[in-house]
């Protein structure tokens, strides 16, 4: 749900994720056997989608008792939440062979979330999101930290316990501050030498053990720009299931407009007055354009230009 006025691409995921029943075993299983119980599809991180009478995109949704046999047991199924009283759950597909082309046959197809994101409704793109990003947590921590031993899944799909050593493991989020550097009235903007050619986008950096947000925009803004940071205003998060980060985005207020890319992150920056930002994201700059509007920089970006 949405709890401001403005929600990015992926956020207001609207199922109720019912957390205090994860541990609840007879009563995940009573609401994965229900009738009404559907389920959703991603297939090595593509979502299982279906066109709309009108053209548009949207999640197949398939019976809960189809992805129960698809996952061939817990290991693979993750409990989404409730959607009103109907359960929904997530099985993670993984192989070379599209289900599409066997199992799945004629109920869908598999498609990239990237490409199809700003066309899925905007809470089918949240709960895709949440899945994939799961998914993608489930993958990569099959094996305990702490011993080495393979762990087991528990409530639901969102933990994992270790049998050997009885540790316990919570999905992984990380935090990412993303920042517009504004310098009275401009903003600065920067692109990395293997982004599309012509693309400028706000700079952004992982958020480091101990440090606070203002001090991690600080800090990337001095690192990546030589800029100096007078003050920091929040805007908005955006969850980012590539694979699992949590955009912070910012607008930071810095001492001057005397910004140098380090050529290590930053190969070249440039500053834009409010008119030319408004172009920018409009698409009318030659040989220049913004992040899409899928992506926070690009609302960063317009929320300045526009204010």
């Amino acid at each position: 749900m949405s709890l401001t006025a403005f929600q990015n691409t992926f956020a207001g995921n609207p199922l109720n994720r019912a957390s205090e029943r994860r541990n609840d075993v007879a009563w995940l299983t009573e609401q994965l056997r229900s009738q009404d119980a559907l389920a959703i599809a991603v297939w090595n991180g593509k979502p299982f989608v279906e066109t709309t009478k009108d053209g548009g995109i949207q999640i197949a949704y398939l019976p809960a008792r189809m992805a129960e046999d698809l996952a061939g047991g817990g290991e693979r199924l993750l409990f989404m939440g409730l959607w009103k009283d109907t359960p929904i759950f997530a099985v993670d597909l993984e192989g070379a062979a599209d289900p599409g082309d066997g199992p799945l046959n004629g109920l869908g197809r598999f498609e990239d979330l990237r490409a199809i994101a700003l066309r899925l409704p905007a809470t089918d793109a949240a709960i895709v999101a949440t899945a994939k990003g799961m998914f993608e947590w489930r993958r990569k921590h099959k094996h305990c930290s702490a011993c080495g031993e393979p762990s087991q899944v528990a409530e639901g799909g969102w933990k994992r316990v270790c049998p050997a050593c009885n540790a316990e493991h919570f999905p992984r989020t990380d935090p990412v501050v993303i920042m517009l550097a504004v310098h009275q009235d401009r903003c600065m903007l920067g692109r990395q030498e293997i982004w599309p050619k012509g693309m400028f986008s706000a700079l952004a950096g992982f958020l480091e053990p101990g440090e606070s947000i203002e001090e991690a925009c600080a800090r990337e803004l001095e690192e990546e720009a030589g800029l100096k940071t007078l003050s920091v205003a929040y805007h908005s998060t955006q969850p980012w299931p590539y694979p699992s980060s949590l955009m912070i985005g910012l607008i930071a207020q810095v001492a001057d407009d005397d910004a140098t890319p380090d050529q290590t992150e930053l190969s070249e920056v440039r500053w834009f007055t409010k008119a030319e930002a408004r172009a920018l994201i409009a698409g009318e700059v030659p040989a220049t354009f913004a992040p899409p509007p899928m992506a926070i920089a690009h609302q960063l970006i317009k929320a300045w230009a526009e204010s």
